[in-house]
Protein backbone atom coordinates (compact mmCIF):
# COMPACT_ATOMS: atom_id res chain seq x y z
CA UNK A 1 0.00 0.00 0.00
CA UNK A 2 1.40 3.36 -1.02
CA UNK A 3 0.79 6.71 0.67
CA UNK A 4 0.54 10.16 -0.93
CA UNK A 5 0.31 13.41 0.96
CA UNK A 6 -2.62 15.48 -0.27
CA UNK A 7 -0.29 18.37 -1.06
CA UNK A 8 1.59 16.15 -3.55
CA UNK A 9 -1.37 14.21 -4.98
CA UNK A 10 -2.70 14.88 -8.45
CA UNK A 11 -5.69 13.04 -9.86
CA UNK A 12 -3.65 11.51 -12.66
CA UNK A 13 -0.88 10.31 -10.32
CA UNK A 14 -3.44 8.83 -7.92
CA UNK A 15 -5.18 6.92 -10.71
CA UNK A 16 -1.89 5.58 -12.02
CA UNK A 17 -0.78 4.41 -8.58
CA UNK A 18 -4.17 2.92 -7.68
CA UNK A 19 -3.99 0.65 -10.72
CA UNK A 20 -0.90 -0.97 -9.19
CA UNK A 21 -1.78 -1.06 -5.48
CA UNK A 22 -4.05 0.53 -2.91
CA UNK A 23 -3.32 4.18 -2.33
CA UNK A 24 -3.85 6.06 0.93
CA UNK A 25 -4.13 9.85 0.72
CA UNK A 26 -3.07 11.71 3.84
CA UNK A 27 -3.61 15.25 5.06
CA UNK A 28 -1.18 16.52 7.67
CA UNK A 29 -0.01 12.91 8.13
CA UNK A 30 -3.49 11.52 8.81
CA UNK A 31 -5.20 9.13 6.37
CA UNK A 32 -8.25 10.74 4.73
CA UNK A 33 -8.97 8.59 1.68
CA UNK A 34 -8.30 5.16 0.23
CA UNK A 35 -8.21 4.78 -3.55
CA UNK A 36 -8.49 1.31 -5.07
CA UNK A 37 -8.15 0.77 -8.79
CA UNK A 38 -10.66 -1.40 -10.61
CA UNK A 39 -10.89 -2.89 -14.05
CA UNK A 40 -13.83 -3.20 -16.41
CA UNK A 41 -14.64 -6.78 -15.36
CA UNK A 42 -14.89 -5.80 -11.68
CA UNK A 43 -17.17 -2.92 -12.58
CA UNK A 44 -19.45 -5.16 -14.65
CA UNK A 45 -19.65 -7.86 -11.98
CA UNK A 46 -20.35 -5.33 -9.26
CA UNK A 47 -23.48 -4.15 -11.07
CA UNK A 48 -24.67 -7.58 -12.28
CA UNK A 49 -27.70 -8.75 -10.25
CA UNK A 50 -27.20 -12.41 -11.24
CA UNK A 51 -23.64 -12.31 -9.89
CA UNK A 52 -24.87 -11.08 -6.49
CA UNK A 53 -27.65 -13.70 -6.48
CA UNK A 54 -24.98 -16.36 -6.99
CA UNK A 55 -22.92 -14.92 -4.14
CA UNK A 56 -25.96 -14.99 -1.83
CA UNK A 57 -26.73 -18.61 -2.78
CA UNK A 58 -23.16 -19.66 -2.03
CA UNK A 59 -23.22 -17.90 1.33
CA UNK A 60 -26.27 -19.96 2.34
CA UNK A 61 -24.52 -23.26 1.57
CA UNK A 62 -22.91 -25.33 4.30
CA UNK A 63 -19.24 -24.58 4.82
CA UNK A 64 -16.36 -25.59 7.04
CA UNK A 65 -13.96 -23.47 9.02
CA UNK A 66 -10.42 -22.80 7.87
CA UNK A 67 -9.13 -24.99 10.70
CA UNK A 68 -11.31 -27.88 9.51
CA UNK A 69 -10.09 -27.38 5.95
CA UNK A 70 -6.45 -27.40 7.02
CA UNK A 71 -7.01 -30.59 9.03
CA UNK A 72 -8.74 -32.25 6.07
CA UNK A 73 -5.87 -31.30 3.78
CA UNK A 74 -3.32 -32.73 6.20
CA UNK A 75 -5.24 -36.00 6.35
CA UNK A 76 -5.44 -36.34 2.57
Amino acid sequence: MKTFGLEHATLNACIEEAQQERLVITREGNPVALIIGIDEEQLELGSDASFWELIEERREEDSISRKELEQALKSA
